[in-house]
């Protein structure tokens, strides 16, 4: 998640009640009840936290009534690159046994918040280090790995271990859960595969680089002036000169989408799809955190065929 542009989505801190608690009942991370007392969750239970409710969601998929898990961030409001630590976040990360971060940058406070904690023993997941992706030749690293399937699936596999480790007798439900959970990511491919075979080498523009490792792995373009994106994911001003170039890729329809990111509108990217709008240019709304109501692959699958409705209109 970017540094908001918008005052309406300034950082907010998030204090008291305001942890989404799962219950550990396989439902929805949006929908939990909170409760984050050492006495809430049962010894048979595994403790769990993730950065995000979008890794919260994915370890309640694998392991099901046997995790209660705290997703730290669940508000499109809030953003990890200044976000602080309460009391009740260190509270649950020190009883944490396994904790799910985004790494790369994106979350750099869950390791300030587990050394304040004093929670040494906890196995940290740091999903970028999963999916062995590093920075390209003289870019920086896309952190936004949870957009990319197979690093997805890898994280799958590394919590499955993580939980097997924590409740050895409960391994073969992990494992299996997490077979389940890999095939439908491999659905999930196909049907970039299939937006691949129709639209191979089509030109799109994106308001940042959240959805990027989506749109390449559905055979796109991005045309994006990179001055662009990179100023609004670092909730800079996009300079005139750049916003204007961007501005002439719907004027002068050399892009047949936008992929615009919903929890980072400013001025300035409001422009942008009010450009693509007025030219007929289809907008695909997409987000960084999972959505109210939605799991991984329902959200992900809404993501992936609606790109493809605009790119087929």
């Amino acid at each position: 998640m970017t540094r908001m542009q918008s005052s309406a989505r300034s950082p907010a801190l998030l204090v008291g009640v305001a942890v989404a608690l799962i219950s550990g009942c396989g439902s929805s991370v949006n929908a939990a009840s909170v409760d984050s007392s050492p006495s809430a969750t049962p010894s048979s239970v595994i403790p769990v936290v993730a950065s995000t409710n979008v890794y919260g969601d994915i370890v309640v998929q694998i392991g099901a009534d046997k995790v209660d898990v705290v997703s730290i961030i669940s508000d499109p409001a809030q953003d990890p690159h200044s976000y602080e630590a309460s009391a009740q976040n260190q509270l649950v990360l020190s009883k944490a046994k396994v904790v799910v971060e985004n790494g790369g940058g994106y979350d750099d406070f869950v390791g300030r918040m587990l050394r304040s904690a004093k929670n040494s023993s906890a196995d940290v997941i740091d999903a970028v280090d999963v999916s062995g992706k590093t920075p390209s030749a003289g870019g920086e690293l896309n952190e936004h790995v949870w957009y990319d399937f197979p690093t997805v699936g890898k994280l799958a596999d590394r919590i499955a271990d993580s939980l097997a480790k924590a409740a050895p007798a409960d391994a073969d439900v992990f494992q299996q859960n997490a077979k389940t959970f890999k095939e439908e990511l491999t659905s999930l491919q196909d049907k970039e595969a299939r937006i691949e075979a129709d639209h191979a080498g089509a030109a799109v523009a994106v308001t940042e680089p959240v959805p990027l490792y989506l749109v390449e792995a559905s055979g796109l373009r991005n045309s994006t002036p990179s001055d662009f994106s990179e100023a609004v994911e670092e909730g800079d001003e996009v300079s005139p000169r750049t916003l204007q170039h961007t501005l002439e890729l719907f004027t002068n329809k050399q892009v047949e989408a936008l992929v615009y990111n919903e929890q980072t509108a400013g001025a300035q990217t409001e422009k942008v799809k009010q450009a693509a709008e007025d030219n007929s240019i289809p907008v695909v709304p997409m987000t960084e955190t999972l959505p109210q109501g939605e799991d991984y692959i329902s959200w992900m699958t809404a993501n992936v065929d609606a790109l493809k409705s605009a790119l087929d209109s």
